[in-house]
């Protein structure tokens, strides 16, 4: 197994950033729309989600082996309707809690990773102006 280095840590770090900020801007665009007659709550999802989805929902045995290739993102945000959600008398069916709490969680998990992200970045500049 091998380690893992700076730049693959610094990319995972950049692409939880970059999926937090995409459920923050989902999540206010559903509240934005909570009164509009006829509005499909949207979410981000990714494709390890629907990997999960789809591996829960079958009762088979799965296996899978993934080989990243160099410069892709395994974490490639896609924004869908939300499903399962009950549907009010004017068709909407976005939900308030349901929106906030994703904004919550999708900015706590930003900011740790901006505070993992800051800390590296500290390392960094200490490791280059370290004299001795």
């Amino acid at each position: 197994m091998g380690a893992i280095d700076d730049a693959t840590i610094m990319n995972a770090l950049r692409r939880q950033m970059t999926l937090q900020a995409a459920r923050q801007v989902v999540a206010a665009g559903n509240l934005a729309n909570v009164n509009t007659p006829g509005f499909k709550a949207k979410e981000v999802t990714t494709f390890g989600d629907a990997l999960d989805e789809q591996l829960a929902a079958s009762t088979k045995l799965v296996t899978t082996t993934a080989n990243q290739i160099e410069g892709t993102s395994p974490v490639d945000p896609s924004v869908t309707e939300t499903r399962d959600l009950s549907m009010r008398r004017d068709g909407n069916n976005v939900q308030m809690d349901r929106e906030l709490l994703t904004m919550t969680r999708a900015s706590a998990d930003f900011a740790a990773a901006q505070t993992a992200l800051a800390a590296k970045f500290r390392l960094v500049r200490y490791a280059l102006t370290e004299t001795r």
